[in-house]
């Protein structure tokens, strides 16, 4: 019996890491690629599907994402949260099925299955190759795998899907997928074999080469090698970015008459300290990644992407049509550089991307945008646009709160305060990653791209977030006015 496309368009619709919500959409193909190996009597067969999803709006296009499925012969009540469906299948005949990751016993397989691609001498990459399925396991040698520990899903993840072992190993399972080599597997492999310690150490990934079973003639992805899932160290101390910021935040401004520089929670000294593990990320990825000194023509083409970003956003968010003139100015200015330095980076760095453990900062999920193409993800790019991401997320950080209070204090008096809060972390991130004195051309890129940003955030909070629109606004009339 053929999977049934409806089973898994509902499944996808009530899920967090769906990215078509919203719009109308077909499941027009599911691809069984292959059984994560080992399992024991009584235990589920776990099998890793791709649900092929076409929309059906003006945009229109596919996308592919990862669905692992934990079939039992018996319902498992305990599951009744993550239940897909039953139906008969041809090998397993009738069978419950449930998203796999919810399923302790489903998740240990993984494990299992990491632990037996351990390099026997430790030196190398070695794999475990699975000759009934298209799965193979890789793995990193320096680290022995806590096989007594239990599998935890993360909660609150939009466009992944995360599973902790114990405090000895994290899982991070990629849900929309394309072929090819994922940027975060890629990166990760290349900084830990050099040791760089402000990101978590990879431990090994999950990649497939993708078989022919649709019987289509038009099949583009039969033959493609796709990346699944990665294993990494857990951080156990670690604290999110954005909370630890959002906490300096609260305590300023419960103190009504302390400056930011003087309050128990300034943040100045970890914003410094982050620049500095930026500014280590980056030199190591110029040292092991392509570096490129482009000609002019690609300041230009820099220039006019900003330019046309711009004008399509204000046909979306008319409120930034004063301050337009300004920004096709500024933009303008980067067409004039006459060449780009580009690396590899990050693409899509804010403090939700950031990690505060005992040892220092760590920088994680180096995917880069989610909405971009992975073409496009993998190109090089200016280092100056992760700065840039840096700090317009000091600016939502006291911002945002500032939404979230039920005060009666004087909002000038809060957005002067935040004001204050964002203009210090700002100028201790870049002189710590950079120096107190920026040549021309990087102030230039520095300032396009943190109004690039914030035009793309316009965008996006009035389309998600309309309350929060004014965020991004007052932060372009702040730079247009300066």
């Amino acid at each position: 019996m053929s999977l049934d496309p409806t089973v898994f368009a509902d499944y996808l619709i009530r899920t967090r890491w769906f990215g078509g919500k919203g719009r109308p959409f077909t499941v027009t193909g599911i691809r069984t690629i292959g059984r994560v190996p080992g399992g024991a009597e009584g235990g589920p067969v776990v099998r890793i599907h791709l649900v092929e999803v076409t929309y059906g709006d003006e945009v229109g296009g596919d996308d592919l994402y990862q669905v692992p499925v934990a079939y039992y012969s018996e319902p498992e009540y305990r599951l009744d949260h993550a239940f897909l469906g039953w139906w008969e299948d041809d090998e397993l005949g009738w069978v419950h099925a449930y998203d796999a990751l919810h399923d302790k016993e489903a998740m240990a397989l993984w494990l299992r299955a990491f632990d037996k691609a351990a390099a026997a001498d430790g030196t190398q990459v070695t794999s475990l190759v699975d000759p009934d399925s298209a799965l193979a396991f890789h793995r990193l040698p320096g680290h022995d795998l806590d096989m007594t520990s239990h599998s935890s899903l993360f909660s609150g993840e939009q466009s992944n899907s995360s599973v902790a072992y114990g405090e000895d190993a994290v899982m991070k399972v990629f849900r929309k997928v394309t072929p090819g080599v994922n940027p975060d597997v890629q990166i990760h492999e290349v900084l830990t074999n050099v040791g760089v310690d402000n990101v978590a150490p990879l431990y090994g990934w999950l990649d497939a080469v993708v078989p022919d079973v649709s019987g289509r003639q038009d099949d583009e992805h039969a033959g493609e090698m796709i990346q699944l899932a990665m294993l990494q160290k857990f951080l156990r101390t670690a604290t999110d970015g954005w909370d630890l910021a959002q906490a300096s935040v609260r305590t300023l401004f419960a103190e009504p008459e302390v400056h930011a520089g003087e309050s128990g929670g300034d943040f100045a000294g970890e914003a410094s300290r982050l620049g500095e593990a930026l500014a280590h990320i980056h030199g190591a990825l110029g040292e092991h990644f392509p570096t490129y000194s482009l000609g002019p023509e690609a300041a230009v083409d820099l220039s006019q992407t900003m330019r046309r970003r711009l004008d399509e956003a204000v046909q979306v968010v008319p409120a930034l049509a004063p301050y337009a003139p300004s920004l096709h100015e500024l933009f303008a200015s980067v067409g004039e550089l006459g060449s780009l330095e580009v690396q590899t980076i990050h693409g899509d760095l804010h403090l939700g991307q950031t990690l505060r453990t005992s040892v220092g900062w760590k920088i994680v999920d180096f995917e880069g945008e989610p909405a971009k193409p992975l073409a496009e993800r993998l190109l090089p790019d200016s280092r100056w646009r992760d700065v840039a991401g840096m700090l317009r997320s000091f600016d939502y950080a006291p911002r945002s709160y500032i939404h979230h209070l039920q005060s009666t204090e004087d909002g000038e008096q809060l957005d002067t305060r935040a004001a204050e809060w964002a203009n210090r972390c700002r100028n201790y991130f870049v002189v710590s990653y950079a120096g107190s004195d920026l040549d021309p051309q990087q102030r230039t890129l520095l300032e396009a791209y943190v109004a690039d940003k914030a035009v793309y955030e316009c965008v996006y909070e009035a389309l998600n977030r309309p309350a929060w629109l004014d965020i991004p606004l007052d932060a372009i009339a702040r730079l247009t006015s300066a």
